[in-house]
């Protein structure tokens, strides 16, 4: 690496962080999938739905391209985004599927009426809320998620960054049959990954933190710069940081 810290970090800093392309981490970040391959599970459950529903849909790229592989499309197709840059986003990809995305706070009741779905999606929602999930959907529609909440993904890179914290280890997926029958749902499928991600240079860690901002809240690089110095070290002494994303896929249905 020739590239000295300063310059690489300012590169990361000022990078545009709208929508959830991670295509900028080419050449520069790794991460394992899981093995499930949740976009390639959408468009035969999408074919068979009559309305669906995507929440928490950042920037509409799965749905999107989930959307582009499905045929017959449903008749209604609907989605939820909370924070502005990626909801302008969304709209824009999403408009020539006819779908209408709905600015909704993740921790706000979903507003649609009971029983408006029978298809129900959620890629790393930020907060899953089963009991709204629940509601909206048909009797025998189903949800499919990829989780992360909750199951302290990235935890070396946080820990590295923030110091140890003293919370549990990584629960896996002990707690979530309980959470999903709780909602008054059948668990049809329960998987669990742990997923290799390797940085390669402090910049795309600094880009990472600015983009996937519950991972260090509040991050700024003037505020970590001395944390950020030390990862500079480990990757120019190792060749790279590493840290583990860790998944569940969740499928369930409505009784």
């Amino acid at each position: 690496m020739d590239r000295d810290f300063d310059d690489l970090v300012a590169e990361g800093d000022a990078v545009p962080v709208d929508g959830w392309d991670f295509s900028w981490f080419e050449g520069r970040a790794t991460e394992e999938r899981p093995p499930w391959g949740y976009a390639s599970l959408l468009p035969a459950r999408l074919g068979a739905a009559d309305a669906a529903l995507d929440i928490q849909t950042g920037g509409g790229e799965v749905f999107g391209e989930a959307l582009t592989s499905t045929s017959p499309l449903p008749a209604l197709l609907s989605a939820t985004e909370e924070w502005p840059p990626n909801l302008a986003i969304a709209r824009q990809r999403l408009a020539s599927f006819g779908v209408t995305v709905t600015e909704v706070a993740a921790t706000d009741p979903l507003p649609f009426g009971d029983d408006s779905f029978d298809l129900v999606l959620a890629r790393h929602p930020n907060v899953t809320p089963w009991a709204e999930i629940a509601r909206v959907l048909r009797g025998g529609g189903t949800f499919l998620s990829q989780q992360v909440s909750g199951l302290q993904t990235n935890r070396e890179l946080y820990e590295f960054m923030l110091g140890p914290q003293h919370d549990s280890p990584p629960p896996g997926t002990a707690h979530l049959p309980g959470v999903v029958a709780a909602a008054g749902l059948e668990l049809l499928d329960l998987r669990y990954a742990e997923s290799r991600i390797e940085f390669f240079d402090v910049g795309a860690v600094v880009y990472f933190l600015r983009k996937v901002l519950w991972t260090v809240p509040g991050f700024t690089v003037q505020g970590y710069l001395e944390r950020l110095r030390a990862v500079d070290r480990v990757i120019r002494s190792t060749g790279s940081f590493v840290s583990y994303s860790r998944h569940a896929l969740v499928e369930a249905r409505k009784l």
